[in-house]
């Protein structure tokens, strides 16, 4: 569950960046916030999904038979399970946007199945106006990028899985 401060920073960031949208998803909570004019609508939401489906059956006059219910209830896993093999997760250091090229015109520093080595710029994470590039410090091979493009990401979340030598 993310705490208030944690929610007021967050909403501090995409007020000042260019995101219109912002979606989260961690231990059963979903946090989405939406630019609208000059206002910022947050809405946080537990992510279980109950379905229930119910059955009557009227009593007839002859038969005084109470009314029978059917519930039945479906939970969906809110983490997305991986079945990529891998040794490592690049993970941000801080909380910031997500780019995945040095610019817009420019190709991504890495790609699935690109090699890296410790020192390789993986990624850029602009926080207030900083663009600090996010290095792999593993050698290996990316078999999963998590985020995608100028996605807002918090301290600590998966950005890539690499495949360890």
């Amino acid at each position: 569950m993310l705490k208030v401060q944690e929610i007021r920073e967050i909403i501090k960031l995409v007020d000042q960046s260019s995101i219109n949208e912002f979606t989260y998803e961690t231990n059963g909570t979903k946090v989405s916030m939406k630019k609208a004019a000059e206002n910022v609508v947050v809405q946080s939401q537990p992510v279980v999904q109950v379905e229930k489906e119910v059955t009557a059956v009227q009593p007839t006059q002859a038969t005084a038979q109470p009314v029978q219910q059917e519930v039945k209830e479906t939970v969906e896993p809110t983490a997305k399970e991986s079945t990529v093999n891998f040794d490592h997760e690049i993970t941000s250091p801080m909380v910031g946007t997500f780019y995945a090229a040095p610019n817009p015109e420019s190709d991504p520093y890495v790609s699935v199945g690109s090699k890296v080595n410790k020192d390789t710029v993986v990624c850029i994470v602009e926080a207030m106006k900083l663009f600090n590039e996010i290095e792999a410090e593993v050698s290996g091979k990316i078999v999963e990028i998590l985020v995608e493009n100028g996605e807002l990401v918090e301290y600590g979340q998966p950005l890539f899985r690499v495949k360890t030598k």
